[in-house]
């Protein structure tokens, strides 16, 4: 713990708060800090004296944290509440661990005022311990201590009599009575540790709970620092430097690689990491054996799997392009091996009643030299299975420091990821969006067009990279969808379309924050109006260079991470009813979006037997939104029409067959309909979004 933990509790703030609200206020402060318990883990209660609805009594009820949700963010709606005399009720219905989960359905029978919010697992645990304030929290210091060969030893001597401790067991209404006995048994305990799992401590009031929760996890952080031995994780093995570029460029071609090779029916979605904490593992002399033992808090375990993928990476050969290549030649049998490691995994401990065999592909790769790399469904999975396995990361090297790292038992791992239980769970879960795990790329993604686009994009679960060569507008534009999609899904970065380098660079970066690519949307452009003997050849150049070579790199490198995934893909390039039909002042522009048409008819004919689609919309007169109609295009074809710029749109409507604006949001709806499965069997073809224009009839 690179610094003391400090009380972030306002006595202020918390003297005009109800106690529930005192009760999500010490759960925010908790969850709020890392090193106190990881997203979406930990669970804090209180007990309070509530005006049943029923007979106007007092009655006493446990707010508990609800089955899923995150204790930085939790809101009062994200707490189960529980008439406390009903689950002491229950005491006289539990049959033994044989019968453990049929408890879980009487929790909703114990329900206060109609709550909805579906009671968790661990509401036993905190129901039974006679305190009125109860945390249960994951901090790395203190399961440090829990995942030690000696752990009960090391409990007693860190806390000095102070903290209980209990051996590994699933969480249930056993473990709750569990605590109760050791709770009532010694009343001047200030918590118990839970063997490989974590802590629970508690107080007579919420800030006392609070601070009691810090001053044991700093202790416990303090007694590990003063008392480690020897060097992390047996010292360094490699002490190559790659730098943060190198590392980012060998990391982005290989999330490539891996996630088409463990694309299934789902695609996925990658993170990268290469935090000093992960450097210093993937490193060491200790890696292979330490990944090998896996992780230990179900919590870590849950989300990263029975251990990580370990890849075959020499950062230290004298040719690290060519021995890039080797890893990637020998990617298929690493992932085939750990793929039949896990399926004798789950044949070895199955019961007669497990479900089924869930994806056998590794979530966490551990890459020696460059970092962390995980894959899972989303954006924010992936990027909280990383920070998981850093927990993970960190408790290992803390609890080889004083004793000997013990990872979770494989029987008892299996028990819990696949928890009957925990695949109801998973069953209630909502079905993935149409878009779910997909990887979208947006050119002139901060104008009008494009960032319709990405709206529409992001509202059907993609992640998205804005490309856009205006820094400002661009910055606007990812703040503005981050705030409405959040910021795993949205990234953004300056590309020059007629760049070279800027387009490769650009695509990298895609690579190393998502994973890879699916869908391409080449949007994009300029346009200039001047009649052909006042065309000069700058003009000229600069539209072929936007609009035709721009489109050119962008669909040959966006075609090479599509080829190299070898998942198919689709490409969608924003052209124009000018590359069908010309327009008389306008022979750059034209000319140069006739090309962009040829161009995806030539890129979906060699992408045809890689599955890569490419379609094209055709837009006409997209005024509102469109940062082209905003300068000198819009003057120019004022003057071309001989009418005011303020005309221009009553004129296109006009001139429409249905009378009608054509809208950003239209042309994006067109571009989502080419992009998703619903236009799979569509490719080098071309949607006119105009409102009407007989002469642009493809047909």
């Amino acid at each position: 713990m690179t610094s003391k933990l400090q009380s972030l509790w306002n006595d202020d703030t918390a003297s005009s708060m109800s106690e529930p609200e005192l009760l999500q206020y010490r759960s925010n402060l908790l969850g709020s800090d890392l090193r106190i318990t990881n997203y979406g883990g930990g669970n804090t209660s209180a007990k309070i004296t509530m005006t049943d609805p029923l007979n106007g009594q007092d009655a006493e009820v446990l707010w508990v944290k609800g089955s899923g949700g995150d204790l930085g963010s939790i809101e009062l709606n994200g707490f189960s509440t529980l008439y406390m005399d009903k689950l002491n009720q229950l005491k006289d219905l539990y049959r033994g661990l044989e019968n453990e989960d049929e408890m879980v359905g009487y929790l909703p029978h114990c329900t206060f005022n109609l709550n909805p919010r579906a009671a968790s697992i661990d509401t036993p645990l905190h129901a039974y311990i006679p305190k009125a304030h109860v945390d249960h929290m994951h901090p790395d210091a203190a399961i440090a201590i829990a995942c030690t060969k000696n752990s009960k030893q090391l409990t007693e001597t860190v806390f000095n009599g102070d903290m209980g401790w209990l051996p590994w067991q699933r969480p249930g209404f056993d473990l709750g009575l569990k605590l109760e006995e050791v709770a009532r048994s010694n009343p001047k305990l200030k918590g118990i540790m839970l063997e490989g799992h974590g802590i629970f401590t508690w107080g007579d009031t919420g800030k006392e709970c609070y601070l009691n929760t810090l001053a044991i996890i700093q202790q416990a952080a303090d007694w590990l620092e003063a008392n480690k031995k020897g060097e992390n994780f047996g010292g360094v093995a490699i002490d190559v430097d790659f730098g943060e570029a190198k590392r980012g460029s060998v990391a982005s071609q290989l999330m490539v690689q891996i996630r088409g090779k463990i694309t299934g029916d789902q695609r996925k979605v990658g993170h990268f990491n290469d935090s000093a904490e992960v450097l210093e593992f993937v490193n060491s002399k200790n890696l292979a054996p330490l990944a090998a033992l896996g992780t230990s808090c179900p919590d870590h375990f849950l989300r990263t799997k029975i251990c990580p993928l370990v890849v075959n990476f020499d950062p230290a050969a004298s040719d690290s392009d060519a021995e890039l290549e080797k890893t990637i030649a020998q990617l298929d049998g690493q992932l085939e091996e750990y793929r039949q490691g896990y399926g004798d995994y789950y044949n070895k401990c199955k019961r007669d009643n497990s479900p089924a065999i869930r994806d056998a592909n590794a979530i966490v790769y551990l890459v020696p030299g460059v970092g962390m790399i995980t894959f899972a469904k989303d954006k924010a999975t992936a990027r909280i299975a990383g920070e998981f396995y850093v927990n993970a990361i960190n408790v290992m090297r803390e609890a080889n420091g004083v004793d000997t790292y013990v990872g979770l038992d494989i029987q008892e791992a299996f028990d819990i990821e696949y928890w009957l239980l925990e695949e109801a769970k998973l069953q209630r879960m909502p079905k993935p969006k149409n878009l779910a795990g997909r990887v979208g790329f947006v050119t002139g993604g901060a104008g009008g067009i494009g960032k319709a686009t990405a709206r529409r994009l992001l509202g059907e679960g993609a992640c998205v990279m804005l490309a856009d060569i205006d820094q400002t507008a661009l910055d606007g534009a990812v703040e503005e969808l981050s705030a409405e999609f959040s910021s795993d899904v949205v990234r953004g970065v300056i590309c020059n379309v007629t760049s070279e380098e800027a387009v490769q660079a650009a695509f990298a970066k895609t690579s190393l924050e998502f994973g890879g690519l699916d869908i391409l949307v080449s949007n994009a452009g300029i346009a200039s109006s001047s009649p052909l003997d006042e065309t000069t050849l700058a003009s000229w150049n600069l539209n072929m260079d936007i609009l035709a070579k721009g489109y050119f790199l962008v669909s040959r490198e966006g075609f090479k991470i599509m080829k190299a995934q070898n998942t198919g893909g689709s490409m969608v390039f924003v052209a124009s009813k000018n590359g069908l039909v010309a327009s008389a002042n306008a022979s750059a522009y034209c000319t140069a979006k006739a090309a962009e048409i040829q161009l995806s008819r030539a890129v979906a004919l060699e992408g045809a037997p890689l599955g890569i689609r490419c379609n094209v919309v055709n837009p006409d007169a997209v005024l509102r939104g469109s940062k082209i109609w905003t300068g000198k295009w819009r003057e120019e074809r004022a003057a071309a029409y001989d009418m005011g710029e303020d005309d221009l749109e009553a004129h296109y409507r006009s001139r429409s067959m249905l009378k009608l604006n054509v809208f950003p949001e239209d042309i994006a709806e067109a571009i989502y309909f080419l992009a998703a499965d619903t236009a799979s069997k569509s490719t080098g073809n071309i949607i006119n979004v105009d409102a009407g224009h007989a002469p642009s009839f493809t047909r």
